[in-house]
């Protein structure tokens, strides 16, 4: 293995530790004092169910997630899946607007960021932005998170 790419994953697995042995909060006791730059995970009932990574304060990030935004995207993977909505498409039919118009929609929407507010969060500071990228893909792969996807959309 080339030596540059060993030394950017030699302590993957002991960040995942640190990540997975916190002691778990949710979105309203989030601490002031989180990194920037980071990895987390979100869990419910101890089943991993996505991680995601920024570069930003990790409780900024966090909250972006239950925001009053139409953008939260684990917000959207959750009621698209309660409602059937599956597929991402960039037509009008589909398209975020277009699920914003639909009532059941926006109540999924709406029920998955509470659902969101209430689950187990765990994070880890990671400010280099590729040892993050590559911590984000191990933590999600270790833990078998439910809702991460890495295609190309």
């Amino acid at each position: 293995m080339d030596d540059k790419f060993k030394k950017l994953i030699d302590d993957l697995h002991t960040l995942y530790e640190e990540l997975i042995n916190m002691t778990p909060v949710r979105i309203n006791t989030i601490p002031q004092n989180t990194p920037k730059g980071g990895v987390y995970l979100f869990s419910e009932k101890g089943k991993a169910l996505y991680t995601g990574r920024t570069k930003r304060i990790i409780k900024d990030r966090l909250n972006d997630h239950v925001s009053t935004a139409d953008d939260c995207p684990f917000a959207w993977r959750l009621a698209r899946e309660k409602t059937g909505y599956t597929t991402a498409t960039y037509k009008k039919k589909g398209s975020r607007k277009d699920l914003l118009s639909k009532p059941e929609f926006i109540a999924a929407y709406e029920d998955a960021k509470e659902r969101i507010r209430q689950m187990e969060i765990r994070y880890v500071g990671q400010p280099d932005p590729l040892k993050q990228a590559l911590l984000e893909i191990y933590v999600d792969v270790v833990s078998n998170s439910v809702h991460n996807d890495f295609d190309t959309h």
